[in-house]
């Protein structure tokens, strides 16, 4: 059960704010005095503490709310503290908001306002502690890879790219085909290096072919290689084929929806028996490779538009590892964008901010090519959004602003209005943080209605 505990002198606070949140279903603890207070701490499970301000009669100045709010805060700095008191000042509640509180209320309270800052704050902590649990075990899975796994230095950070590196890993001794899926510039000849780097042909060779880079009547010869004068424009020698020079390895065929129909027959044939004929040549072949294909194409459609071969769809797609665009993986994207500038220059807050923001329909080749531009367009090594091409951005419910649309006088005041004075959720609704919403109603000269 969710419990807050209050710390306040006033035996009738304690009461009243008791009643108020058992209504929520909140368990509530009551000490009345710091000491008293700490001791329930050390021996609780607390999600939140109500904290009052002063604790001596005829004291208004806060110093001893201030001391226990740091003793608290040294013991559990990531437990949420509400400030309660009689005597508000602002400047207090700002530097105190600065140093960890999570909101500064003042008595006679509104019940509404009360109830609603502790349900907030109380679903922020419970939210806060499954991202810190779900890090944490993204951490350790990562690190039990990097034991285990040969990751060939990629550069990552977001459970969905963890995902497939995972399960690039787990199949990677299994003898079978896999084909990567993903749109173009998203990594995918990365991951393949993964399974070739962990699976037992590692030793081997491992060679690329673009089949998107080729004319179609080339592709054959590249793939399975041609006797002289095998078709027009041969040469004189017999040359082998990408599958023969990669025997004993892996084979790594990208854009594999361009292989033309005939292509697609043979390299069945190879995939079901390891054996083919070079172009012009009767001499059966046999090959031992480990093919692993690459598309950004939708290969299901192309199979109904008798574009593709169906049999070979299976063949090839015995395991799917498909690596999702760089917009659904932004936890990549600043530590990818790092990696790229290689400490030729560092990054603004502002040019952090546009990166993680932007789309990147390029995917990891935009990104690339956005921070080699950046490097050449920076002054004195600092890299701001403009130098990215970037617009610079502030996140609002989901939206987007510009970092000089400050919110004005008329905002803050219809943000206090609809948190009904939640400061939380007033600073959340505006897209600032709470220390940022009272630096502003201080300049302003916007109470805070307690």
């Amino acid at each position: 059960m969710r419990t807050v505990l209050v710390i306040d002198d006033n035996p009738a606070v304690g009461t009243a704010l008791e009643l108020l949140l058992s209504l929520r279903e909140i368990r509530t603890l009551v000490a009345h005095s710091p000491e008293e207070g700490l001791a329930t701490l050390a021996r609780e499970e607390i999600d939140l503490v109500v904290q009052d301000m002063n604790f001596t009669d005829d004291t208004t100045s806060g110093l001893e709310g201030i001391a226990l709010f740091r003793a608290i805060r040294e013991k559990h700095p990531d437990l949420p503290i509400v400030l309660l008191t009689a005597w508000t000042n602002l400047e207090t509640a700002v530097e105190l908001v600065k140093a960890g509180a999570a909101d500064y209320l003042g008595k006679p309270w509104d019940d509404h306002k009360l109830s609603a800052t502790v349900e907030n704050l109380l679903e922020l902590s419970e939210a806060t502690r499954e991202v810190t649990r779900m890090r944490d075990e993204h951490r350790r899975r990562r690190r039990a890879l990097e034991e285990r796994y040969d990751l060939r230095g990629l550069v990552y950070a977001s459970p969905a790219t963890l995902r497939v590196v995972e399960l690039a890993c787990q199949v990677a001794r299994a003898d079978v085909p896999v084909l990567v899926t993903g749109p173009n510039g998203a990594g995918k000849e990365r991951i393949a290096d993964i399974v070739q780097a962990n699976s037992s042909a590692k030793g081997g060779p491992f060679v690329t072919v673009n089949c998107g880079a080729l004319p179609s009547e080339l592709i054959e010869a590249e793939l399975f290689g041609a006797e002289a004068g095998a078709y027009t424009g041969a040469t004189n020698k017999a040359r082998e084929g990408r599958f023969e020079v990669a025997d004993g390895g892996t084979l790594f065929l990208d854009e594999i929806g361009n292989l033309p129909l005939a292509g697609q027959a043979k390299l069945l044939r190879v995939l079901e028996s390891g054996q083919f004929e070079r172009l012009g040549s009767s001499r059966t072949r046999q090959v031992k490779v480990r093919v692993i294909s690459a598309t950004n194409a939708d290969l299901p459609a192309m199979i109904r538009d008798g574009r593709f071969r169906e049999d070979l769809y299976y063949r090839l797609n015995v395991i799917e590892l498909r690596l999702p665009p760089l917009a659904e993986r932004r936890e990549d994207v600043v530590p990818l964008a790092e990696h790229f500038l290689a400490g030729q220059a560092r990054f603004d807050e502002g040019a952090r901010t546009a990166l993680a923001a932007h789309t990147w329909p390029g995917n990891v080749r935009e990104l690339k090519n956005a921070i080699q531009r950046a490097v050449l367009l920076c002054q004195d090594g600092v890299i701001g959004a403009r130098d990215l091409g970037l617009a610079a951005v502030r996140s609002v419910n989901g939206g987007r602003i510009l970092p000089d649309a400050e919110p004005d006088r008329e905002a803050i005041e219809s943000a206090l209005r609809n948190a009904r004075g939640v400061i939380s959720q007033a600073a959340a609704e505006l897209g600032l943080s709470r220390q940022a919403l009272y630096r502003r109603m201080e300049k302003m000269g916007i109470g805070s209605g307690e």
